[in-house]
């Protein structure tokens, strides 16, 4: 490995972790109780109570809301939740689903015209939904009796089922009066929503925490625990603050907050892939990325192994494009191993002293934890040893969204962006990041890729029946998207869990935007 020569300290100081002992908390004053940070760190959306508008936080809202189909815990394979079961056509242009005997919070039966209700508003991009590029396949839907439902698309969607996941059902007789363009924003999402999950929403304190009751009559039985309060933090290490005092039984913490955790017995550290590759989003609508040769250079600039051992340590494999299981990644392609030198050598030949010189460029994050910021500076500090100067920029999720989905947005507010997208469980789920038919305000493409190349291959790998065929056609994504570098891909991180060893049957997987998944909250208690 190349050692760094006159990088910022951040890294340094970064690597220091915590050594203190952890007091043992104490009981919590009612014991049915299960306090959490389910929104801390990067799969949770704070304040977010809208599904349609979920892009992260599905941890929380999967304990009131329920989709039809979710994944499995290990993140492996789709099953069925408030769809009892399900049936593909052998052209994969019907979907059948025969639909559990459920019922709103409300008392009121869950039917699939709910369902028929539900995927149009997600269809909808007037309600604000972040799902209607990825159900543009979708042709129609027929409720065909109250516990049948049948959806045709328009041409095979191999990604259908993973978007499905993420549909979280809404109550047609709930919001069916209010008319679509009021829909995002109204008050009905954190006063008075309705489920059908193992437990009813019941309190929302502004910016403190959010409480839900057991629900008596879920179909899996009544819950264990009487409630599950989501606390809100203003960072990780407030999250922290309160799990070592007892006020919350878990929390998401960065892989340097782990080792202040490994010898005590009174928390267990739960691991797992993030599914989430981070990444150098170059803004392809400013002119100065428009040379190939620029974009290769800052991947060349950045000591990703230094990051991974000295930031992450090592919890985090390099990314050479969007995915990283084996059988999606091709062998031989570019690696782009550290060499400044040869950064500095193809910024000169591009010309980058007339393209932007020493000119300040904006990188735009929402990661706003310390990890976060330490990983933005070893960044700045590396591109600046080439010539390239970068001032972060960390902001929360939704002042990123504004700047970054606006229709017209200002470009020099994010020339660059430091961001996550998940690459699995289903590699499909990548296309709405790249795909030039996904850019703002037709889906999230906030770099606004136009790569006619990349296109073609990711309709080909979405289209692609033949399940034996699929690994292929994201092989040849992979390959054009290591070569023309359409973001500068950096790395997937293991993300990590803390939970009190009080808590019993309690699930929590590190999935891409928090899940959702099978969790079975109705399952969680406290040990007295």
């Amino acid at each position: 490995m190349n050692r760094l020569s006159g990088l910022s300290s951040a890294i340094a100081l970064a690597a220091m972790m915590a050594t203190t002992a952890i007091p043992a908390f104490a009981t919590p004053a009612e014991a049915a109780t299960l306090s959490g940070g389910f929104d801390v760190g990067p799969g949770g959306f704070q304040g977010n109570f809208n599904p349609l508008a979920a892009t992260a936080g599905f941890t929380w809202l999967s304990v009131y809301f329920e989709p039809l189909v979710t994944y499995d815990e290990k993140l492996q394979k789709v099953v069925g939740l408030l769809a009892s079961s399900y049936e593909v056509s052998p052209d994969q242009l019907t979907y059948t689903f025969k639909l559990a005997d459920a019922e709103w919070h409300d008392g009121k039966p869950f039917t699939a015209k709910d369902a028929k209700f539900t995927i149009g508003l997600a269809q909808n991009a007037k309600t604000g939904s972040v799902f209607a590029a990825r159900l543009n396949a979708i042709s129609s839907v027929e409720a065909k009796d109250d516990k049948t439902l049948v959806i045709k698309l328009s041409a095979p969607s191999a990604n259908l089922m993973d978007a499905m996941t993420k549909v979280m059902m809404l109550p047609e007789h709930a919001l069916s009066q209010i008319p679509a363009e009021q829909l995002a924003k109204n008050s009905w999402w954190s006063t008075s929503p309705i489920g059908t999950g193992p437990f009813k929403f019941t309190k929302y304190v502004t910016d403190q925490y959010v409480e839900l009751a057991a629900n008596p009559d879920y179909r899996g039985g009544k819950p264990a625990l009487e409630k599950v309060i989501n606390r809100y933090f203003a960072n990780p290490a407030a999250a922290i603050a309160a799990l070592r005092a007892g006020e919350i039984q878990f929390t998401y913490v960065d892989s340097n907050d782990l080792t202040a955790f490994k010898d005590s017995k009174d928390f267990r550290a739960i691991e797992g892939n993030s599914f989430v590759v981070n990444y150098l989003g170059f803004n392809h609508d400013s002119p100065i990325w428009k040379d190939l040769r620029v974009r290769q250079a800052v991947m060349y600039a950045i000591n990703r192994d230094a990051i991974i051992q000295s930031l992450y340590g090592g919890a985090a494999k390099p990314a050479n494009c969007a995915y990283v299981a084996d059988q999606v990644v091709p062998k031989g392609i570019e690696t782009y191993a550290y060499d400044p030198e040869k950064a500095k050598e193809l910024l000169k030949e591009a010309g980058w002293d007339q393209i932007n010189g020493n000119k300040p460029i904006t990188l735009l994050t929402y990661y706003t934890t310390p990890l976060a910021g330490n990983v933005m500076a070893a960044i700045q500090a590396m591109l600046a040893q080439v010539g390239i100067n970068v001032t972060p920029r960390a902001v929360d999720a939704p002042t990123y969204n504004s700047i970054v989905l606006n229709a017209s947005p200002d470009v020099a507010q994010f020339q660059m962006v430091y961001a996550g997208l998940q690459n699995g469980p289903d590699p499909g789920s990548i296309n709405v990041g790249l795909n030039e038919k996904q850019i703002p305000p037709a889906g999230p493409n906030v770099a606004r890729v136009r790569m006619p190349e990349l296109t073609k291959a990711l309709d080909a790998a979405l289209g692609e029946t033949d399940g034996a065929k699929r690994d292929t056609r994201y092989q040849d994504v992979c390959k054009v998207m290591n070569s023309q570098l359409p973001w500068g891909t950096l790395w997937v991180a293991n993300r990590y869990g803390i939970a009190s060893t009080k808590l019993k049957d309690f699930t929590w997987t590190p999935a891409p935007g928090g899940g959702p998944y099978q969790a079975h909250p109705e399952k969680w208690a406290i040990a007295e």
